[in-house]
């Protein structure tokens, strides 16, 4: 393989000014000793390559100096150039090979994965805001796949990000990250500490996009400081996905089985093992972690590991103790109060105002650009692992998911206040 593309067996996959965290952190895990899938890196250079190639480079020289009409005409002169150009020799061939060798080995379709200069670092995961594609069948494909990669550096998503992180697009650049598809019985997640010191794990049948997306209740194990099980709630798991290609139905996106709804995931062994591969990956990084992982016939594999942000609770007014209350998933972090705003649709988001708690049924990515204004977050579904709680702990904001029947029961216009911590919500009828 050329300096461009490297395997994640490498060490020098492991360097993120090259690679960037996900993908670095992903080899660093491996070179430790934990279960990781087969795979390897496209260098972020590849992509300062391809700007050259694309001529966008020049686009992107004019930004700093731009008005706010010029920048969007620039930005989409960006991403067109990113997605239409051919992709520069030096790139392509070594990773056309790279994909095929993989893809023999592993029998399987692939996924292309972002793993950008700025992600998965302390203060700026990221969660959701880039691309990944599951279940790549063919070079078509995949070449396309790592276009858009590359281009959703420059989505309005991601800008919007960024502007308020004070990131500077120009001055990064997206590594990729490519592995087979995962043929998954349960995915989820894992937060290596919380308040009381222990951890929680969360898990679903299927691929951990349905946890990511926010779309099921996972179920949820908590630890305790000395890695036993101290509590354990099973989810409301209605479907799953999984890979339309797989010649396996039982591994297709569908909706689960009645009996498997409410059954759990991972058995005590399962969770124990877990645990540790959860420890193991806060000691590499250095700090308390949030994992991604998946479990096949074989065994877990890690997918991911970054940085987890953490915060002291504030002590709740009394006044609240007695209320009405519903549990949930802890999401976010500590306490907050405010309105209570309920819609049951994205269409519905003018109606939440500054210092809002937001109610709704799905917690997804796409409800990032109001966290900035809300004093809390209660959702139907989602669990403490979805990328929406990653950007909540991120941002401070307190957020219970996966709380039954919130929309109904917690009347719209009443006083509420959310425990991000203990996943506690109560409200205050007017």
């Amino acid at each position: 393989m050329s300096d461009l593309v490297v395997p994640l067996s490498s060490s020098d996959a492991a360097d993120a000014d090259l690679f960037g965290p996900k993908a670095a952190n992903q080899a660093a895990l491996g070179l430790a000793g934990l279960p990781i899938p087969d795979g390897f890196c496209l260098s972020a250079d590849a992509y300062r390559l391809q700007l050259r190639t694309a001529g966008v480079d020049k686009a992107i020289a004019k930004l700093p100096s731009a008005d706010l009409m010029e920048s969007r005409h620039l930005t989409n002169e960006i991403r067109i150039g990113l997605f239409d150009s051919a992709i520069a020799p030096e790139i392509l061939d070594p990773l056309k090979a790279a994909r095929q060798e993989l893809e023999d080995r592993a029998g399987v379709p692939l996924v292309v994965r972002s793993s950008a200069l700025v992600e998965d670092r302390e203060g700026s995961s990221f969660a959701g805001q880039f691309e990944s594609f599951l279940g790549l069948d063919g070079e078509v494909e995949f070449l396309t796949a790592v276009r858009a990669c590359w281009a959703a550096l420059w989505s309005v998503r991601a800008l919007r990000y960024m502007g308020s992180h004070e990131i500077d697009p120009s001055g990064t650049a997206m590594a990729l990250l490519i592995q087979p598809l995962i043929e998954a019985v349960s995915s989820g997640g894992g937060l290596s500490q919380t308040a009381d010191g222990g951890m929680i794990l969360s898990a679903t049948w299927g691929l951990g996009e349905a946890i990511a997306q926010g779309e099921v209740v996972p179920d949820r194990y908590e630890l305790d400081a000395d890695a036993a099980i101290s509590h354990v709630d099973t989810g409301r798991k209605t479907h799953k996905i999984g890979c339309h290609l797989h010649e396996a139905e039982h591994h297709h996106t569908g909706v689960v089985a009645k009996e498997l709804v409410s059954e759990r995931c991972l058995n005590d062994t399962q969770v124990i093992e877990l645990a540790g591969h959860l420890k193991k990956a806060e000691a590499m990084i250095g700090m308390a972690a949030e994992i991604e992982w998946a479990r096949d016939e074989a065994g877990f594999k890690m997918l991911q590991v970054r940085p987890l942000q953490m915060e002291i609770s504030e002590v709740p007014d009394e006044l609240w103790l007695n209320r009405p209350g519903l549990k949930g998933h802890p999401a976010g972090i500590g306490w907050g109060q405010g309105k209570a705003c309920v819609i049951n649709c994205e269409c519905e988001l003018a109606r939440v105002g500054p210092g809002d708690i937001l109610v709704t049924t799905v917690a997804g990515p796409t409800l990032s650009q109001i966290l900035p204004m809300v004093s809390g977050v209660v959702a139907e579904l989602g669990g403490s692992t979805s990328h929406l709680a990653s950007l909540a702990r991120e941002r401070g904001i307190p957020m219970v998911l996966g709380v039954q029947d919130a929309t109904s029961q917690i009347p719209d216009g009443s006083q509420v206040a959310v425990d991000g911590v203990a996943g506690t919500v109560r409200w205050i009828a007017e």
